[in-house]
């Protein structure tokens, strides 16, 4: 099929955070609540349409394991959005999130869309993470913010169409 644009994302943060739920979800429309990890990069592909022009999305789902860490790093050459995933029952994914947007931004261009989101948002009950604490990172770093559930599939179409606008 044809496109007039195609725009490469990068999944990225720690491992265990649903990086490729997310992905699976969006691409496949489907939850998957075991799957093995994530060895180098995944990828997934979908086409979308913004102000009537086709646009596919090629989308990497990276490793979240410290040992995959310098081979994730070439991933981002060409990326023009990035989702930057923790988990909001996990706070120390949260706490990890300067790391990944250091190397978010060492090694990609300067005009990458980055999108926060937090994940998970269907275990409200073990939230470790306030919405607001998210809302105020992405403020401050200037990212867009989500919360999403891969399991429910809420938010999750919003989160990659509304990277994909800002980029067009």
């Amino acid at each position: 099929m044809a496109y007039a644009y195609l725009f490469k994302y990068i999944i990225i943060g720690d491992t265990g955070v649903g990086k490729s739920c997310l992905l699976l979800q969006f691409t496949d429309k489907r939850f998957q609540p075991v799957h093995d990890l994530t060895i180098g990069v995944e990828f997934g592909a979908r086409m979308i349409t913004i102000d009537g022009k086709q646009i596919k999305l090629q989308i990497w789902d990276t490793a979240g394991q410290e040992s995959f860490r310098s081979i994730t790093r070439s991933y981002y050459r060409g990326a023009a959005g990035a989702l930057l995933v923790y988990d909001i029952t996990r706070r120390d994914t949260f706490n990890h999130l300067t790391t990944w947007l250091e190397d978010a931004r060492q090694h990609s261009n300067s005009n990458m869309v980055i999108m926060l989101i937090g994940n998970k948002s269907d275990l409200e009950s073990r939230r470790e993470v306030k919405k607001e604490e998210g809302e105020a990172f992405a403020r401050e770093h200037g990212l867009i913010f989500m919360e999403t559930s891969a399991k429910t599939a809420s938010n999750v179409e919003e989160a990659f169409i509304n990277t994909a606008k800002e980029i067009y």
